[in-house]
């Protein structure tokens, strides 16, 4: 008879430590805690993991091994986006957020507050005076998140189950939204005209069971949205919610959304000081007027100022607690799960560096790389860009007789990654602040030594 498993790393895997957790919960196995999960979506093999290692020494080894595989942004020349960006982050950013005060194991909640509060606070404030916004929640997972709870929001507040999605939105975090809204909301797709919206259109879908309309700018394409007004114009008329998402990150020298007349505004802030890292660090935001009907819906933490009994003091703590789901728990109209507390205090030390005057000019050299980089890649014959859409950071080409995935692969060869396969013939580019002109060149001549292969372009027609 075989003996039992028990890992070296997990004490609870030894028998008699299962036999005692199973009967506290009076489960006759493990196997009853996956009943809800289909079984065409389980592993019907155990992982291929290697055998454990009894000394750390060689553990320490293998995992470095595995880690020496992975290439970052930092070591090849990156056009990748697509969510994640390849923004600088000053190091003081690094510092502050490394301090014991601030960094902690989990959501940034130390036992003790010694100045969290405060620099969440602070946080908030930066992001509200950047989005031209009131209120501004403790940052959520992350920005799918956030547009997924200004929609339920909307949802609440109007007591609708519709929602006119209006813009490209990334894959991924349509995915995601979708998962999240799906109990109490449909997502109704209004098809998009030379990148962004078709007001047309949004107007002849609009009814009286649209909740919001969900409007993403910069888009999956990184297309700035010029019809936000009319839209919000539409979509109030008929009593509906207009929910963005986007990235803040513009908004030095973009009109932020809400003087366009958006009601909630959501969003990711890993542009704001965060690295790319693999996959990078994430938080979401949701942004609102100072109204109580919107704020009382907002189901995550905000940080406010408030008096003390000691004359001249003050002190920083939760606004309106028991409207969240940290309160009420199970019986919460949502829940927001895990706070990103850290990365919030990380962009509130990149805004208040950077200030109005270091967004705007951040805001202007982006708009600038992001048209060099589309004038530069449309003149290599064979490569069209696939709107006149005013774009931020992020834009489409379309290769006339060569694959996007070929493109990808020739050039990786050359140490470059040259954007983000978005269909057959179609590639997501996107340029940052730390894209310099030269690097374009670069991408531009590479594009043009693979599409001008005539033995590569047979290759890929075959």
């Amino acid at each position: 008879m075989t003996a039992p498993f028990v890992h070296p790393y997990i004490p609870n895997t030894a028998p008699e430590s299962r036999a005692a957790m199973l009967a506290a919960v009076g489960a006759a196995s493990v196997d009853e805690f996956y009943a809800d999960i289909p079984a065409s979506l389980r592993l019907s093999r155990p992982l291929d993991l290697p055998a454990p290692f009894v000394a750390e020494q060689d553990l320490a080894r293998h995992v470095q091994g595995l880690l020496a595989k992975n290439r970052s942004t930092a070591e090849r020349l990156s056009f990748l986006g697509a969510g994640t960006y390849n923004h600088y982050v000053p190091a003081v950013v690094d510092e502050v957020i490394g301090r014991s005060e601030f960094l902690t194991a989990y959501a940034g909640e130390p036992y003790e507050d010694h100045g969290r509060f405060q620099a969440l606070f602070q946080y908030q404030s930066l992001m509200a005076e950047l989005l031209e916004m009131d209120v501004v929640n403790v940052p959520t997972y992350d920005g799918y998140q956030a547009t997924a709870t200004g929609l339920t929001m909307s949802g609440r507040l109007t007591g609708r189950g519709r929602v006119l999605v209006v813009s490209d939105v990334l894959p991924a975090k349509l995915a995601k939204v979708h998962d999240y809204v799906r109990a109490h909301l449909t997502l109704d797709h209004v098809s998009t005209v030379g990148g962004t919206a078709d007001v047309a259109a949004v107007r002849a879908a609009l009814g009286d069971d649209v909740a919001a309309v969900w409007v993403e700018t910069p888009s999956a394409t990184g297309a700035v949205e010029a019809a936000l007004s009319e839209i919000a114009e539409a979509a109030h008329a008929a009593g509906a919610v207009v929910v963005v998402g986007t990235d803040p990150i513009g908004y030095g020298v973009l009109t932020p959304p809400t003087v366009a007349g958006a009601d909630i505004v959501t969003g990711d802030i890993q542009s704001l000081g965060l690295h790319q890292w693999f996959g990078g660090a994430h938080g979401g935001f949701i942004a609102v007027h100072d109204d109580p009907t919107f704020v009382m819906e907002m189901p995550s933490r905000l940080f406010g100022l408030a008096t003390t009994d000691v004359p001249g003091e003050y002190g920083f703590g939760d606004v309106a607690y028991d409207r969240t789901s940290f309160a009420h728990r199970e019986d919460g109209k949502e829940w927001v799960g895990t706070a990103a507390a850290l990365w919030g205090i990380a962009a509130g030390v990149y805004l208040a560096l950077m200030g109005p005057t270091g967004m705007a000019e951040l805001g202007e050299v982006l708009l600038a790389r992001t048209r060099y980089a589309q004038q530069a890649l449309a003149a290599v014959p064979g490569v069209a860009l696939d709107d006149d859409a005013v774009h931020l950071r992020e834009f489409t080409v379309t290769f006339a007789d060569v694959t996007a995935e070929a493109v990808v692969t020739a050039l990786r060869t050359k140490g470059i990654e040259p954007g983000v396969v978005v269909d057959e013939h179609r590639l997501l580019v996107c340029v940052t602040e730390l894209t310099s002109q030269a690097d374009i060149d670069t991408l531009a001549g590479a594009l043009a030594e693979v599409t001008a292969s005539d033995l590569f372009a047979k290759e890929q027609n075959r």
